[in-house]
């Protein structure tokens, strides 16, 4: 009889410090353009310089980090160009995993969507809450996810903490939760009903007032 136990794989170090490192550019304890120093950071994170330079070269990778030559590395900055190009990404990735989604037969999981709205509505005193855009991104991470593509799975998971990043510009811009909870639970119910052009032309429409909410709040 074949045994369900194994071996228990646990991450590796580069891996913890990829998501150590990953969390503190997402909530902003590493600033934009701020340059990280490979020794202190070393030593403040109490690991060996070798799988933190592993660690770099992973959010490097991933466009959170930016190499500058005979400078070191640096959090990447959010310009408008770097904006829109997340945007441009993010919109190649969402409508097709929505697509799949409902062409596939697996509309049915699109009720997860909407128990993530139902959180946002406990935050209608308080829009410009971090927690929203936290259920907004659980929502587009479950969208994605729900395609059961691990390539475009793969994919999105690089842009997320940009992404957040994102959000944490924009949250500033709601003055009422009903505008952001009406956006996603659309989105959630086109493809309920398994109508896949109104679910990408919601999407897209969804992401194009992100994309211009984000712009303004940087731009000042």
């Amino acid at each position: 009889m074949t045994s369900s136990l194994g071996p228990i794989v646990q991450d590796s170090t580069p891996t913890i410090i990829a998501r150590r490192l990953r969390e503190a550019v997402a909530s902003g304890e590493f600033t934009p353009g701020q340059q990280l120093q490979e020794a202190s950071l070393a030593a403040r994170l109490g690991v060996s310089r070798g799988p933190l330079r592993e660690a770099m070269q992973r959010l490097t990778q991933e466009g959170l980090l930016v190499s500058h030559r005979n400078r070191g590395l640096f959090v990447m900055k959010l310009d408008e160009a770097t904006i829109r190009d997340i945007y441009l990404a993010r919109g190649a990735i969402e409508p097709t995993a929505v697509r799949t989604i409902v062409t596939s037969g697996w509309r049915a999981d699109a009720t997860a969507l909407l128990e993530v709205v139902d959180e946002m509505t406990a935050y209608d005193d308080d829009p410009a809450n971090p927690d929203v855009s936290a259920l907004d991104m659980r929502f587009h991470e479950l969208l994605v996810g729900m395609s059961r593509s691990p390539r475009l799975i793969l994919m999105h998971g690089t842009l997320l903490t940009q992404v957040r990043l994102c959000l944490a510009w924009m949250q500033g811009s709601y003055d009422t939760i009903d505008y952001r909870v009406r956006e996603h639970a659309d989105i959630a119910r086109a493809i309920l009903d398994g109508d896949p052009d109104l679910a990408d032309r919601l999407l897209m429409a969804h992401m194009d007032d992100g994309l211009r909410r984000v712009l303004k709040m940087v731009q000042g």
